[in-house]
């Protein structure tokens, strides 16, 4: 069984999410955005084997650190969608304007739409899912039921288009025709801020409720 371990990291309070195979204790680490001593704290805590580095997005508190914990454990970084290139490639100037340390990369895998990934024993498909960024991607592990969504959705908001190629229109084709097909069931943990679940942000998102959008 997949489990996840969430570490919040960075002033912006950024859900760094661990996930891990319950068989093997092999790990994923996913949007570490800083804090790196407490990451590798939260591994060594819990006896976890990072294999993985995963990334949703190149938004600063989501992949700042992602060189630094790549290059500390030896692992290859795979993520974001090619189209977040723009992203990763001003990382460090995105760092300089919040007071934040962090190194531009690019990641050994880019993933797209359909895509898997693995770690220990799980896989998770890549839900390629633009709108808060264009190269924005959620990861599904079904046998959990669980997804890392990132940015996209929140437990009761959603994700701002205000920023760079952010694009509203995209951001709700994103989350009603990628995310809400997953199932009602599907926990999510959020880029920021508590847990969820689809079918709870149906009935009650203020901005993506099925009674607002006139779904049934």
């Amino acid at each position: 069984m997949l489990k996840a371990l969430v570490v919040p990291v960075t002033p912006f309070q950024q859900n760094c999410s661990i996930l891990f195979c319950e068989q093997t204790k092999e790990a994923a680490v996913v949007d570490p955005g800083g804090d790196t001593d407490r990451i590798q704290a939260a591994l060594k805590t819990a006896g976890l084997q990072p294999t993985k580095v995963w990334i949703t997005h190149g938004h600063l508190d989501h992949a700042g650190a992602a060189a630094e914990i790549a290059e500390a454990f030896g692992l290859p970084i795979e993520g974001p969608h090619q189209d977040d290139l723009f992203l990763l490639e001003s990382l460090d100037q995105q760092g300089l304007h919040f007071g934040m340390q962090a190194r531009n990369f690019l990641p050994k895998r880019w993933l797209d739409d359909g895509d898997e990934l693995s770690v220990g024993e799980e896989t998770l498909s890549v839900h390629h899912c633009p709108g808060h960024t264009p190269g924005h991607v959620a990861l599904y592990n079904e046998a959990s039921r669980l997804a890392v969504v990132g940015d996209i959705l929140f437990a009761g908001s959603i994700g701002r288009t205000d920023l760079p190629r952010g694009n509203l229109d995209d951001l709700m084709k994103s989350i009603t025709l990628k995310l809400w097909p997953l199932g009602d069931d599907v926990t999510f943990i959020p880029g920021h801020g508590e847990p969820s679940t689809f079918g709870q942000e149906r009935k009650s998102n203020p901005y993506v409720a099925d009674h607002l959008l006139g779904r049934h």
